[in-house]
């Protein structure tokens, strides 16, 4: 499993310009504008073949306000909206039990208890007050789980398994 991760992924996009200087206005595609803040380098692809260097970075409500190097009018600026930024997932440090959300689409998902196979993770939603995993059963059927600690005791990457112990009514058809 750990093989197939991904080393460039994706940071999150330019939605527009600040200020006259050529500062940018990013989306973050993660769990904050903050964690973004400790990166020196955002990448232009997924590759990693052009980087350019992270000169200024501060939180600003949702977004991350960014001056990228060489980057210095606003109109050089406005021809970067749109743009995907990517992280080098190596330059980065995520706290204990903290996981890429690209690392854990297509996980198996299992009872911690029984061993039964509930499905693969399809998808990871963000609510506010936690994620939402969206698990595939073989069959097709979309289950939808709160992703908090007290039902996923386990997120194993190297066995490509979640451990989980569901209420009542995620995947069966209880009341």
């Amino acid at each position: 499993m750990e093989k197939n991760r991904k080393r460039y992924l994706e940071a999150g996009r330019i939605v527009g310009t600040h200020g006259v200087r050529g500062e940018l206005r990013v989306e973050p595609w993660c769990d904050s504008a903050a964690f973004l803040k400790q990166l020196k380098w955002f990448y232009w692809d997924n590759l990693g073949k052009s980087k350019v260097e992270i000169c200024m970075a501060r939180p600003h409500k949702s977004l991350l306000l960014v001056k990228l190097q060489d980057i210095e009018t606003v109109e050089q600026a406005d021809a970067l909206r749109g743009k995907i930024l990517y992280l080098d997932r190596e330059e980065v440090t995520l706290p204990e039990d903290r996981y890429f959300i690209q690392d854990l689409i297509g996980l198996q998902v299992c009872d911690a208890d029984t061993d039964v196979i509930y499905g693969i993770l399809t998808d990871v939603i963000a609510t506010g007050a936690n994620d939402v995993y969206e698990v595939t059963s073989p069959d097709g059927k979309k289950h939808l789980m709160p992703a908090v600690r007290e039902m996923i005791p386990e997120i194993n990457l190297e066995e490509g398994r979640i451990l989980v112990r569901p209420i009542r009514g995620i995947f069966d058809d209880a009341d």
